[in-house]
């Protein structure tokens, strides 16, 4: 299936909900820890994959803001998998050139998140291979509050006026903008859930939806060129009419 897909037509940004932990753990008679357990396997495969590809920024739902509502034996797990997995896979993803970034509510995590995470992404800043972006304690709507609170206070300092406010400029605000990370041209789901979950809401405006029916733990590499293959099969418009594309091309 690698094969198959058009190396000149790559996605340069894929944003992930991994979904389906629970459900598989679940379905294998397992606690729903496990399938999270499970599910840092499918992480390190998809990102290994990413950067075959050349993929330059892959985004992953990794915690909402709204998983804190989860039972609080869960979150616990939750973020010790997380710390541990961060100081396992750091050296791994400096060796292999990749760089961890991550967006959201990043200050409300455990100090010893905060700490793995800061000293990760400290590590592998210079590298210049696929950029591995985490998006932890994050939702869509808390980003674009965030943003308008930031562009309200720059308005109010002169920094900003509000006449040149558009489109562009709110994007610099975000937590994607401010950090450099375009626009995602293709968002997957697992699971087959079809709805967008609070992700990206701002970002996601264009980008090819791809929903699959495979929890999570389950999803590899083939899985991954599949939804790759399926985003190559598509007419991106942008509001344009195919025979508009066409005389451009």
């Amino acid at each position: 299936m690698k094969q198959e897909i058009d190396k000149s037509n790559i996605p340069a940004h894929i944003a992930i909900i991994m979904d389906g932990n629970g459900r598989w753990a679940k379905k294998n008679g397992s606690m729903r820890v496990k399938g999270h357990q499970h599910g840092v396997k499918s992480v390190r495969e998809v990102t290994e994959a990413a950067g075959e590809l050349g993929v330059k920024y892959l985004t992953m739902y990794a915690f909402s803001t709204e998983n804190w509502s989860r039972p609080e034996y869960e979150v616990t797990a939750l973020m010790h998998l997380l710390v541990s997995t961060i100081r396992k896979e750091a050296r791994n993803l400096n060796k292999n050139n990749i760089k961890l970034m991550a967006i959201g509510n990043v200050e409300s995590l455990p100090s010893v998140c905060q700490k793995e995470l800061n000293e990760a992404i400290k590590l592998t800043k210079d590298n210049t291979g696929l950029n591995l972006v985490l998006a932890l304690s994050y939702s869509g709507r808390w980003e674009i509050v965030n943003a308008t609170k930031k562009i309200a206070e720059d308005v109010k300092a002169g920094k900003i006026d509000a006449d040149k406010l558009d489109d562009n400029l709110f994007a610099s605000y975000l937590e994607t903008g401010v950090k450099g990370i375009p626009d995602p041209e293709l968002m997957i789901r697992t699971s087959g859930e079809m709805r967008i979950s609070n992700y990206l809401l701002w970002q996601i405006a264009y980008s090819e939806l791809y929903i699959t029916d495979t929890l999570w733990p389950d999803f590899n590499k083939e899985e991954f060129n599949k939804a790759i293959l399926s985003y190559q099969q598509r007419e991106r418009r942008f509001g344009k009419t195919s025979e508009q594309l066409s005389k451009v091309n």
